[in-house]
């Protein structure tokens, strides 16, 4: 169940610019036109001249909020309108204030302005952009390129190889809920109503950039209408707009169009990634090398970390990463589901199902011949790894054997080619220091404060179910509050790590209420009798770490920074795995993909609320088809920017492209990853399923394809 969908459904549930307060006035931004170099002028005489308009800014004094993967608060360090240098097409160069929104939109569209352009480079092969080695360019552990024995030597060696390059597109989270808020002065405190992923990090970074003290800063987002990874941090409107409703003494709302949404948040950047495997004849992978050139900014330098999860996915005995930035002219890309995840296992799943073919094994039979029980890089133990049970119950469900293996061998009642796939993925199990607080009231209801972000995941119904049926009490008598730091510092919701982080603080919050009631440490609670009994509503404050975690990570979370576990913790080693078979259908004379089914089964530890946690991965799974068959955001060679910035022109999945998609779990709880047995689910249902549809097509036409997005063009 979804404890929240009631309040969804009927729309009480208030979303960050649902907001409609007394005397607001409405926000809107002008952008540059260029792909790099600066502005001298601003004409603002147009807009001021439009009726309604209160107010046209160009310039403001806000310090950097810096980069959230510099340990600070923003999607990225250069905040607009501080300066005359354009970085970027689309970047913010004016707001204007005016009593309405269509006013402000005829204001902002009336701001022209002067610049002198400069070359801008926009591809990983542009002319200018600038290639760093990422472990020399940022010298810290956690970055280092990951080596085991000597790769390069082992495969060379082998007596099969396999050597290819693939190529991931840039791509743009488009929730539905577009980026903005509304924002308002009481008195001193600054008051935030904000969709967002990290109230902690929109608190901490508008104080740096105000100069004023977090305190007088509260953030609300009890609900967040699709985050993906675009909402994870500080953006760069809200500054602005804080400062032009101190400035006029009103609220102020703003509401990005979704152009604007292309170019002011973060995407997933492109990336080029070579994989070689050496193998003896039987498909026993030795070895593998795995090359990536990740796209960043100037400004920033968004890390790349795919060589974390292909380093895990089989036993190798020898591996070797290399991971380069190249920096172009746009924004700070950033973390999209299944950010580096993704791309990494499109790449290294069809080098496996081309192992397959090459040594003439089924490719779930050689996957299954190549698992391991142990780390291969630090050689600890996984606290859990079934992705065996996976690959098995999902060939079952799939029927599986019944696949001709040979190539264009497969064909529908139509004609079309038919083609069946499969690829597994892997996402590393992280856990954040969090805080929990849990009141029992005379009425018998329990209210629970966590650090967490609803972002239609379903964060409010995991923890009310866990909550229920700890204490043994209806589900509608939980109330969950999320994504408030009036209620705890919220610290990130992102990595999969929501439900694993917030879980173990709950439970840790329910065994303190037990001992305050004065009742037993297990088994049902009539709470207001035990409530009535001590005289007085009883609350309660906890608190869950990682293992291995210190006490002085929850000091890092009540100064907005991040406080992150894993996915290596002493002793062992922990990821959530997934296993996806897909069918394609091929129309012989249009060429057109179809995915008719697909069946995916997770390894995701104990499964906490069974309903939203199959909603998680049929999205995830939606997803990785759209990512196989359909996205891709196309740049602007002449202007900089993107080009298909709208949902007509970017090419989302919707209900026509989606066929039957069949979802199980192996439901074995992690208890030594966290006392309630939970891994995260969120991110690995994507992982390895744009793989899956690649090597479908592989299988119904004969061709594999080495980029994203695969379409009708590149199979004719």
């Amino acid at each position: 169940m979804r404890v929240d969908a009631y309040e969804k459904v009927t729309g009480k549930a208030l979303y960050g610019a649902d907001r409609v307060l007394p005397n607001m006035a409405y926000a809107a931004l002008a952008l540059a036109k260029i792909g790099r170099g600066t502005v001298s002028d601003v004409d603002t005489s147009a807009a001021l001249a439009v009726p309604g308009v209160l107010l046209v800014e160009t310039r403001f004094e806000l310090a950097s909020p810096g980069f959230i993967m510099g340990g600070q608060f923003g999607f990225q360090s250069l905040q607009p309108m501080t300066g005359d240098h354009i970085a970027y097409r689309g970047q913010p160069i004016a707001i204007v204030v005016a009593e309405t929104p269509v006013a402000a939109t005829e204001a902002a569209e009336a701001i022209t302005a002067t610049y002198q352009e400069e070359p801008f480079a926009l591809h990983l092969d542009s002319e200018g952009a600038t290639t760093l080695v990422q472990e020399e360019a940022i010298p810290l552990p956690f970055l280092a390129d990951i080596k085991l024995g000597d790769a390069d030597a082992v495969i060379d060696s082998s007596a099969v190889q396999i050597d290819a390059t693939y190529v991931h597109p840039p791509q743009h989270a488009v929730p539905m809920e577009l980026n903005g808020g509304v924002v308002e002065w009481q008195g001193g405190t600054l008051i935030v109503h904000e969709g967002t992923q990290n109230a902690n990090a929109v608190r901490f970074g508008l104080a740096q950039q105000l100069g004023i003290d977090a305190a007088k800063i509260e953030v609300r987002s009890p609900y967040v209408g699709g985050g993906f990874g675009q909402k994870n941090s500080l953006l760069v409107h809200i500054g602005p707009l804080a400062l032009v409703s101190q400035r006029l003494g009103r609220p102020v709302k703003l509401v990005l169009t979704r152009t604007q949404t292309f170019h002011n948040g973060s995407f997933r950047p492109v990336s080029k990634q070579r994989i070689r495997l050496g193998a003896d004849e039987s498909g026993k992978i030795n070895a593998v090398v795995h090359e990536v050139d990740q796209q960043t900014s100037r400004h920033d330098l968004f890390i790349a970390m795919h060589n974390e999860t292909s380093s895990r996915l089989y036993g190798y005995s020898a591996f070797r990463g290399r991971q380069r930035l190249v920096q172009t002219d746009v924004q700070t890309p950033g973390y999209m589901r299944a950010p580096f995840e993704s791309p990494s296992m499109f790449a290294i799943e069809q080098a496996v199902d081309e192992l397959a073919y090459r040594v003439g094994r089924d490719p779930v039979e050689l996957r299954l011949a190549n698992d391991t029980e142990n780390d291969p890089i630090t050689g600890l133990p996984f606290s859990s790894r079934h992705i065996g049970d996976c690959l098995r119950r999902g060939a079952e469900l799939f029927g599986w054997s019944e696949r001709s293996p040979e190539p264009r061998s497969m064909r529908a009642e139509d004609g079309s080619l038919v083609g069946w796939g499969v690829a597994i993925g892997n996402y590393p199990a992280s856990i954040v220091a969090a805080h929990a607080s849990l009141a029992a009231g005379e009425d018998g209801k329990v209210t629970v404060a966590v650090d967490g972000h609803e972002m239609g995941q379903g964060i409010r119904s995991t923890i009310a179910l866990l909550v229920a049926r700890d204490l043994g009490i209806p589900v509608g008598d939980v109330i969950v509050r999320v994504g408030d730091t009036r209620y705890g510092p919220q610290h990130l919701t992102a990595g999969s790590w929501g439900t694993a982080s917030a879980l173990p603080a709950v439970h840790s919050g329910l065994q303190e209420l037990r001992k305050l009631l004065n009742v037993a440490g297990t088994g049902d609670v009539d709470v207001a009798a035990a409530v009535a009994d001590i005289g007085h509503a009883v609350e309660v404050s906890a608190h869950g770490l990682g293992p291995g975690q210190s006490a002085d990570a929850l000091g890092q979370t009540e100064t907005g920074h991040m406080a992150i576990a894993g996915p290596v913790f002493p002793g062992f080693v922990t990821f959530s795995w997934i296993a996806h078979f897909v069918e394609v259908h091929v129309e012989p004379t249009t060429c057109r993909v179809r995915v008719p089914r697909v069946v995916s089964v997770a390894d995701c530890g104990r499964v906490a609320s069974p309903v939203t946690a199959a909603s998680q991965v049929r999205g995830g799974v939606i997803w990785g088809i759209g990512a196989a068959l359909r996205e891709e955001s196309l740049v602007d060679d002449r202007f900089g920017g993107f080009l298909n910035s709208t949902l007509e022109e970017y090419p989302v999945m919707v209900n026509a492209d989606v066929g039957s998609i069949d979802v199980d779990f192996v439901d074995k709880p992690d208890y030594q990853f966290n006392p309630v047995g939970v891994k995260g689910l969120g991110e690995v249902s994507m992982v390895g399923a744009a793989a899956a549809v690649a090597n479908a097509v592989h299988h119904a036409t004969g061709r594999r394809h080495h980029r994203l997005p695969i379409r009708i063009e590149h199979i004719i």
